[in-house]
């Protein structure tokens, strides 16, 4: 599936331009994980490469189809310079890797938690998984495989996390909207949870 990845390395070449640098981590059991860094327009991106290589897997079903199933990239976008936030590579990594080793299925409105602050000094320990098609299109792949999609994903304080999941994604983002809740911030505060 080589070929997969080198084709979504090319998309998100085609997106974001040139990326900076690249840092790898392979956990025990695991495919090779890779997060790439793209700066560019006052944004640092950090888009994962490797969680495509295979579909995301029903973790009910008895076998894994090995070509049919959702196949999905993370894209993480923050502000520079006021914060450590290259040390998210490694819990990026983990969210990517967690279709394989927990079988989970990574689509839209979910929640994933890394259980740590994303970056040094963060109030961020989770992200919502927001919607594809904005900033990378989906990459079309020969049938039978499903495109690729690139999730961005939004950094949660534990409390928008907790709110979440009793209120529901759609309603944590339309707060951060009503709030205007720069999103991109990497010291920003919680979003305003009552009333």
């Amino acid at each position: 599936m080589s070929d997969v990845l080198e084709l979504v390395e090319a998309r998100l070449r085609t997106a974001l331009g040139e990326p900076d640098a690249r840092a790898a981590v392979t956990f025990l059991g695991t495919d090779r994980i890779e997060v790439l860094r793209f700066v560019g327009d006052g944004v640092v991106r950090y888009a994962t490469l490797g969680m495509s290589a295979q579909p995301m897997a029903d973790p009910t079903a008895v076998l894994a189809d090995p070509l049919r199933g959702p196949r999905a990239e993370l894209v993480l976008s923050v502000r520079p310079g006021s914060a450590e936030t290259d040390k998210v590579l490694r819990p990026l990594a983990v969210l990517a890797a967690s279709p394989q080793v927990e079988g989970l299925i990574v689509a839209p409105g979910a929640s994933l938690d890394v259980g740590e602050p994303l970056w040094p000094g963060a109030a961020f320990t989770s992200v919502l998984v927001s919607a594809p098609g904005g900033l990378v299109e989906d990459l079309e792949l020969d049938e039978p495989l499903e495109p690729v999609r690139f999730l961005p994903l939004l950094p949660m304080t534990p409390n928008e996390a907790a709110w979440k999941r009793v209120h529901g994604a759609e309603a944590l983002e339309e707060r951060w909207l009503k709030h205007g809740t720069d999103l991109r911030d990497p010291l920003r505060k919680g979003v305003p949870l009552d009333g």
